[in-house]
């Protein structure tokens, strides 16, 4: 196979142009990119990527980490670092953990290696110490609020969001009001959800607190558990649109009318909310996404406040 030496000489031109044309340098003369891509396809030439990213000192590929997917959040942020892959001109890699956290250290240590320009955590399994040390090696941006400045951040203020949905479930008369959620509470987002209700309707009791809610059947489960109860809630706040979906059909198998008798907010303005009428809790995860991925490529530790919308519909 031919080299670029070699290419440069067939084409007339400098090894320096050469490079320039595979890196799709703007300042080289039509008529020599022209030359060059004749030969290069001539040649059939393919450049080691390897090599190509040992000159750069980058290899335009961006990692994050995402404990699984198919999850609604996780999805949207990760939609938004792609959004802004695409027009950077960027790849990305998904690093799943499972919130396995010697995984999540392995794949930080591909900052060390130089396998990846930079990563993205939109959640992490490990503590701040353990993390920090890999910021030598290249940047790393979380999408949760972090004041250490090695650190960048693109986030929400979730407790804000939460405290204000109780109390415009308050304002509404609901007292008796049950929540949601996905992790347990090793999770921040659940200790501030539980935070926001202690804050707003004193502590939660044990039967209004549904675990382990990810998906519609989740949701049916949660609403046919907590509408079955002798004291039932008459509003619930779920952790995503598809689980309050779920909650939502489990109540008209049961002839129970929303909002007249059970008022229902969900989370992220999914097309499942959108179709069914519910309230929802819009954190905008696709600009937090988007918004790390700017930090990472131009290497900010910035703390970036997204933020958030609530969306009223007919399910209150």
């Amino acid at each position: 196979m031919a080299n670029i030496n070699e290419i440069a000489k067939m084409a007339g031109v400098s090894v320096a142009t050469v490079s320039r044309v595979l890196n799709n340098h703007k300042y080289v003369s039509e008529e020599k990119r022209s030359a060059v891509q004749k030969v290069i396809d001539q040649m059939d030439y393919t450049p080691n990527k390897s090599a190509v990213d040992l000159i750069r000192r980058e290899t335009r590929m961006i990692g994050i980490i995402i404990p699984y997917n198919n999850n609604q959040a996780f999805d949207q942020m990760l939609h938004g670092v792609l959004n802004a892959s695409i027009e950077r001109d960027y790849s990305v890699i998904v690093l799943p953990t499972k919130y396995n956290k010697a995984k999540e250290l392995t794949y930080l240590a591909m900052l060390k290696n130089k396998v990846l320009d930079g990563i993205i955590i939109t959640s992490r399994s490990n503590d701040w110490e353990s993390i920090i040390p890999y910021t030598n090696y290249g940047p790393v941006v979380c999408c949760e609020y972090t004041d250490h400045p090695e650190i960048g951040c693109s986030y929400i203020d979730r407790y804000a969001s939460y405290l204000e949905v109780f109390q415009y479930l308050k304002v509404k008369g609901h007292t008796r009001v049950a929540i949601t959620r996905g992790r347990g509470m090793e999770s921040i987002s659940t200790r501030q959800t539980l935070d926001a209700y202690n804050n707003t309707f004193g502590e939660l009791p044990t039967e209004l607190h549904i675990s382990d809610c990810y998906c519609v059947e989740d949701g049916y489960h949660a609403g046919q558990q907590l509408l079955s109860l002798a004291s039932r809630p008459t509003a619930i706040y779920a952790n995503g649109d598809e689980v309050a979906g779920g909650i939502y059909l489990y109540a008209q198998s049961m002839n129970i009318k929303v909002p007249q008798d059970l008022a229902i907010m969900g989370q992220e303005n999914q097309p499942i909310g959108v179709g069914l009428g519910l309230s929802s809790v819009d954190h905008q995860l696709i600009k937090v996404g988007e918004q790390a991925f700017e930090l990472i490529i131009n290497k900010l530790q910035h703390k970036i406040e997204i933020p958030y919308r609530i969306i009223h519909r007919s399910s209150i």
